[in-house]
């Protein structure tokens, strides 16, 4: 009932008599930066343990989806009901391990077996080829998400290191290649970009080697350096200085300080 009445909240706000002027003027391409960030805000209140802003920022995200199928029904395309028929419909199609009996050993041969229909699902789409491997991950995504699904999609055709040992090496090669395209008598900003950005892949790379997601582990790591950088600040400020009155020795001396009182508090 209360997504009916959602729906209908939408409907009413894109009504061309009376409606939202805001809600109105909005397109498909116009509400996607929205999205992204209602994306994040979810993401936000699960780092901080925030279950009530969590409950918030999902209703956000639902109201968006909703938004989506408002425009795209008003276009004769699709409704909301055909959005909850077809995510329907796909999840029942790609658990056969739930509803059709199949049997899988564990999660790591239910994750193969979900990427096999998916393919099979791209072969079947009308107008659609086999395509190559790394086909339909989205371009959108953030460049670290992409980087590790194009290097899960590279491994699972068979095309990955058979160690982490060997990631790491790699990820010492590219360095190396930073470091002597910096040095050189003549320094290329494109030459260094790149090598940096073939750095990046291949930290992207060992982070999955590691078992980790590369995301996530820059997403803790702004954090930590958010947090030292707030202590730091609140520490030079106890001394009498504010931030722009002290060196660069003066706030590493606090930033040390602050590194040590994090490993005082591991003990306690």
């Amino acid at each position: 009932m209360s997504m009916q009445k959602l729906v209908a909240i939408m409907a009413r706000l894109r009504d061309p008599e009376g409606g939202c002027p805001w809600d109105r003027e909005q397109t498909l391409d116009s509400i996607v930066p929205y999205t992204v960030e209602e994306v994040y805000e979810v993401a936000d209140s699960i780092a901080e343990g925030d279950m009530q802003g969590l409950c918030d920022e999902l209703g956000d995200l639902l109201f968006q989806v909703v938004f989506y199928s408002q425009i795209a029904r008003e276009q004769g395309a699709f409704d909301f009901d055909d959005v909850s028929r077809g995510i329907c419909e796909k999840m029942v199609r790609r658990h056969p391990h739930v509803f059709a009996g199949a049997e899988v050993a564990d999660a790591e041969e239910q994750t193969r077996e979900w990427e096999r229909l998916k393919a099979a699902e791209r072969d079947t789409r009308p107008g659609g080829d086999a395509g190559g491997h790394l086909d339909g991950i989205a371009r959108a995504l953030p460049a670290l998400v992409r980087a590790g699904k194009l290097q899960k999609r590279a491994a699972r055709a068979g095309f990955d290191w058979s160690h982490r040992s060997a990631v790491l090496d790699k990820v010492r090669e590219e360095l190396d290649e930073l470091e002597r395209e910096l040095s050189g008598s003549q320094v290329s900003d494109q030459q260094v970009a790149e090598e940096m950005g073939d750095l990046l892949f291949s930290c992207v790379n060992l982070a999955r080697h590691l078992g980790h997601d590369a995301e996530s582990l820059l997403r803790d790591a702004n954090s930590k350096f958010e947090k030292r950088f707030h202590r730091m600040e609140a520490l030079l400020e106890d001394s009498g200085r504010s931030l722009e009155q002290s060196d660069l020795s003066l706030m590493d001396e606090a930033w040390n300080r602050v590194k040590r009182e994090e490993k005082g508090n591991e003990h306690l």
